[in-house]
């Protein structure tokens, strides 16, 4: 439905706005007027409170029996004047709101606002770490009298850099009390973490949880603060910022594709050259909007670790030994030449879409055809092709009318800033009339259960059945279209159980349906088959071809949907491995993977691509050191099927290389003919040629921005300085099937697996945002927020056993043993212990496997 448009005037001039849109935004965005604000954030309920954004206010008058406009001595439009002055930040536009923001008394107002803000705050500016960026500062150079009335007398002394947690600190003396970072916490996150202690001047933020502030989203309160009450552990005094480059970038870590600024600047530290000094959110409101997690803001320490690998090595006398890249090059050739075709690729999910393309034209030359995706846990690509969200999909624009199903998956541990979204979504109060109706389908319970309509358990194994009898349930309400072809085997000995009438009742009523599909409890093919149910529900419901409709698969990294575009596949990987000759780029299956590891160990010649020392490189006979993210150019696709680029931040670590780069040449190594090409666009260049649908993903399209709402830069610092305007490109959504004129779209009967086999309990892997992999581990920053190996056990469950909260015990996975600490909380099922993976130092299986546990 189009925005109903009136006309308001700020400052003479008269502007077309949307109706019921935000006064200080609609100045911002139609009149380029920035009315200057501390309390007020966008993304936030107003409330008024710092008053900066006082303006004079009035209405056109009106004749109450016409209803036409009043008109003066002049023929101008009379104006009801408001006695007093208004608070911009809680003013709705409305037809004929007028305002003025220029007029003495409203200067006069501004100036006393500031003044007394002043009376308060320390004179830290050349220290403080958001000079530069500081709405205050630049404020009181606007509004401020230059001279001060305050007795320092007065002054209250409170303490500075108080740790809050070992990420965020506090200046008390700073903080303005504008509590934007307090309704942030509550408001948005949902996490009540901080909090107001004390009243009047010596009003402080404290942290109420326990460990301190503990959210997953704590580094975004150091941005929306608009002073620097709030900052990062490291950063602090680490550079000002006048002297840093802003360098678009993309969380490595998450399917969300979340986009990032690099903050850099030459560092005399790391040998005088380029090094990111700080992560911060740039604006993609498709995306992100202005959001990430503390995982990406703080996990990027990796790439100037001092364990990185840094030169090429070959096997030796059983040792690997250092060795020129030409060396390398030849001994990779040579070993896959030997296999005779006998060739695996395994791919990790930190590959671009550049690296995957030509390590698939290095395979095939080899004469391999197994191209396989780590971890191999989730599958379905063919699913999302089909009915994946439509073009235009914005999880920001989610209301009433959608419902949002969320299966087999912890959002807030997968994909938090789905999870932020998401949530934000379902939030009548920040949505007015109503929220989304939050659906979730698992076999325990999660975070997003708080905030969903129906939150349904299933027993594990049941996920597929679940959805098929959802389906059914569906059609029992007539909110099935059976003339689709595969309808009838689809439905097939479905009976719509009554305990899915609900759930169906508001799936029917929802003119908006979006599924997220995680792979939690589910083995690799049952994964296929619940994406399969998931494209059932949507297609047979008409759910599918339209914005903000459709299926989200949670991958388990930031670019398997790339993977899978560029012809890798999870169900290959197994095969992969069985190779004579295997490649393995950024993953570690040795390490994390019970199956996988014993699979690698059998063959003749592994060629690890590593960024660090792992289980798999102590098993290769060619280990290669890969560039990090921040150094090099590329692309990735995130779940939602958008592409978007990277590009090159700092300077690079020792002679590494990007994986493209490496690929290419051992390419040429094997075919001197072959033409390794001159950079990362020059690669993208050659997959537009060659898959259908990149044909239009070439750098310069990728590169290209629009104006956002809201814009969030402007003179004033709008949103406190640090989140950053896109300058890198918003990327490109491939289309799916469904969005073609015509398509013909079919459903196909979806069947569950047999449920895994054994003796003992069931062990089934989760993911969990904060993990030992050798990229994160390295932020030694994020140490403390890590755990130590553990279970969760059903009390139930630990009562026969014998053992309690925060005892030791051992994972036995038949001869394979692995120690962790028991969690009995409540958290798992009964018959059922949950293993985090990427925790333990030895192995575990990546899918749901018998296992027995003993103290």
């Amino acid at each position: 439905m189009p925005e109903q448009l009136v006309t308001i005037t700020i400052d003479g001039a008269d502007y077309d706005v949307p109706k019921g849109m935000n006064l200080v935004d609609a100045a911002k965005f139609y009149a380029d007027n920035d009315i200057p604000v501390f309390c007020y954030h966008p993304k936030l309920d107003p409330v008024g409170m710092c008053r900066m954004c006082l303006v004079e206010q009035g209405m056109v008058m009106r004749d109450r029996e016409t209803g036409d406009v009043v008109m003066d001595d002049n023929g101008e439009p009379q104006i009801r004047w408001f006695p007093k002055l208004s608070t911009a930040c809680t003013q709705t536009c409305a037809d004929g709101l007028v305002i003025r923001t220029d007029t003495e008394r409203v200067m006069d107002a501004r100036d006393d606002v500031i003044e007394f803000i002043l009376s308060s705050h320390p004179l830290d500016c050349p220290v403080c770490d958001k000079g530069g960026e500081c709405p205050l500062q630049n404020l009181t150079m606007r509004h401020g009298a230059g001279t001060s009335r305050f007795n320092f007398d007065d002054k209250i002394d409170l303490d500075k850099h108080v740790p809050l947690g070992e990420l965020i600190y506090l200046d008390r003396e700073r903080c303005i009390q504008c509590a934007r970072c307090t309704r942030y916490c509550d408001e948005l996150v949902g996490d009540p973490v901080l909090g107001f202690h004390q009243r009047g001047r010596s009003l402080q933020i404290v942290t109420i949880s326990d460990p301190p502030f503990d959210t997953y989203f704590s580094g975004n309160t150091t941005d929306i603060c608009p002073v620097g009450a709030l900052t990062t552990a490291d950063f602090r005094f680490g550079a000002r910022p006048w002297e840093l480059d802003e360098i678009p970038s993309l969380d490595p870590y998450g399917p969300e594709g979340a986009n990032v600024s690099l903050s850099t600047r030459l560092d005399r530290d790391s040998g005088g050259i380029t090094v990111v000094k700080r992560v911060m959110p740039r604006q993609n409101e498709y995306v992100n909007e202005i959001w990430i997690s503390d995982k990406t803001r703080f996990g990027h320490h990796h790439s100037r670790s001092e364990n990185r690998l840094t030169e090429p090595m070959v096997r030796k006398g059983g040792e690997l030994t250092p060795v020129s890249w030409a060396e390398a090059y030849q001994a990779v050739a040579e070993g896959l030449q030997a296999a005779d075709g006998s060739v695996g690729a395994v791919a990790g999910a930190m590959l671009s879409n550049e690296d995957l393309w030509e390590l698939r034209q290095l395979a095939e030359k080899a004469g391999g055809e197994n191209l396989g995706v780590y971890p191999a846990t989730m599958s379905g690509a063919d699913a999302v092709a089909q009915v994946g969200v439509a073009t235009g999909t914005n999880l920001k624009d989610l209301g009433k009318e959608t419902a949002i199903v969320v299966i087999a998956s912890d959002l807030e541990e997968e994909a938090p800033v789905w999870w932020l979204r998401v949530k934000r979504a379902s939030d009548i109060r920040l949505n007015g009339e109503g929220g989304a109706k939050v659906i979730t389908l698992n076999a325990r319970k999660t975070k997003l259960d708080k905030y969903a309509k129906h939150a349904h358990q299933y027993a594990y194994g049941e996920a597929v059945d679940t959805v098929n009898e959802l389906v059914a349930a569906l059609n029992k309400a007539g909110a099935v279209d059976k003339d689709i072809d595969g309808a009838s085997d689809a439905l097939k000995g479905k009976r719509g159980k009554k305990e899915y009438e609900a759930i169906a009742a508001t799936i029917a009523d929802a003119e908006n349906v979006i599924v997220f599909v995680g792979g939690e409890g589910v083995s690799l093919a049952e994964h296929a088959e619940l994406m399969q149910a998931a494209a059932n529900l949507l297609i047979l419901t008409g759910h599918v071809g339209r914005a903000n409709n459709g299926l989200i698969p949670v991958w388990s990294g930031a670019n398997v949907q790339g993977a899978f575009d560029l012809g890798y596949s999870a169900e290959a990987t197994a095969d992969a491995m069985s190779q004579k000759a295997v490649i393995v780029a950024g993953a570690d299956p040795v390490g994390t993977d019970l199956g996988a590891s014993e699979a690698l160990k059998k063959a003749d010649f592994v060629v690890a691509v590593s960024l660090f020392e792992t289980e798999t490189t102590q098993n290769a006979h060619v280990v290669l050191p890969r560039q990090s993210v921040p150094e090099r150019d590329g692309t990735f696709t995130n779940g939602e099927r958008r592409v978007q680029r990277f590009y090159t931040a700092q300077g690079f670590i020792g002679s590494t290389l990007p994986d493209w780069k490496i690929f290419a040449e051992v390419h040429k190594a094997m075919d001197v003919s072959y033409r390794v090409k001159p950079s990362a666009g020059a690669v993208m260049a050659d997959i537009t040629k060659s898959v259908e649908r990149y044909a239009s993903m070439g750098y310069k399209a990728l590169g290209a921005v629009e104006r956002q709402f809201p814009d969030v830069r402007g003179e004033d610092a709008y949103y406190g300085g640090t989140a950053y305007n896109n300058r890198g490109g918003l990327g490109v959504q491939w289309a799916s099937e469904s969005e073609t004129e015509g398509a013909s779209l079919t459903v196909r009967a979806a069947s569950a697996s047999d449920a895994p086999s054994g003796k003992g309990l069931l062990a089934v892997p989760i993911r969990v945002l904060y993990d030992r992999t050798p990229e994160f581990y390295a932020s030694e920053l994020m140490h403390q927020r890590i755990p130590a190996a553990y279970a969760e056990i059903n009390q139930a469950d630990a009562d026969k056993i014998g053992v309690a909260d925060g005892d030791s015990v051992k994972l036995a996975f038949g001869k394979h043993n692995v120690k962790v600490t028991a969690r009995v909380n409540g958290k798992a099922p009964q018959g059922v212990v949950l293993v985090p993976q990427n925790l333990t130092d030895e192995p575990v299986p990546s899918v749901p496997t018998a296992v027995s546990v003993e103290k």
